[in-house]
């Protein structure tokens, strides 16, 4: 067969030379109605398969920790506003009993105040612990991830009070202060022990 002047070569196999640690292998070929089939792999050495192991596992942990750290904003945000919509629930219904134009039952009047009692579900204590321990629990307890999640922390509030439209209710903001403040016990914990 002759394409443009150029002959097809009718082998079975080809052979690549190899010389000293050359990667390259020997392929056999096929024939087809075009002429012969031939081809080379290139095998990458030990080190250049570590550099590219390297590569994608660093890709992989920098995805993993913004996802984390997205993952803290976003529950940081929930939970603020959450605290701050069953305060305002409470607060309100304070307001509505006290003008004495309500149908509400007393049970649920407590329900509302022990729920963001200083020991509540909602409340200072427990919410700033549920978001101190997921911040330990994303970070592993890595001190350099623990600053990246106290910034997430901070981001997160942030992006509450923005929702709200205003600022988040005073529950909100000692609630704020306690995470600070855990924060800060648990890096000045670290620093002792070093």
């Amino acid at each position: 067969m002759d394409v443009n002047g150029i002959t097809g070569v009718s082998t079975n196999s080809v052979a690549a030379y190899t010389a000293g640690s050359s990667s390259a292998k020997t392929t056999s070929t096929k024939s087809s109605s075009y002429g012969t089939d031939a081809a080379a792999v290139y095998e990458k050495s030990d080190e250049a398969k570590k550099a590219s192991s390297n590569s994608a596992l660093i890709k992989k942990l920098k995805a993993d920790t913004e996802s984390r750290l997205s993952q803290m904003q976003n529950l940081v945000k929930e939970m603020m506003l959450k605290q701050g919509q069953t305060y305002t629930n409470a607060d309100s219904m304070w307001k509505f009993l006290a003008s004495g134009d309500y149908t509400v039952d007393a049970q649920t009047a407590k329900d509302a105040k022990d729920a963001i009692s200083e020991d509540g579900y909602w409340g200072v204590n427990q919410t700033s612990q549920r978001i101190f321990d997921f911040a330990v629990s994303l970070s592993g307890g890595d001190s350099e991830k623990m600053d990246k999640m106290l910034e997430a922390f901070k981001k997160g509030f942030s992006q509450a009070t923005k929702a709200w439209g205003k600022d988040l209710p005073d529950i909100s903001s000692q609630t704020y202060d306690a995470v600070i403040k855990k924060f800060d016990d648990y890096k000045n914990s670290k620093t002792d022990t070093e």
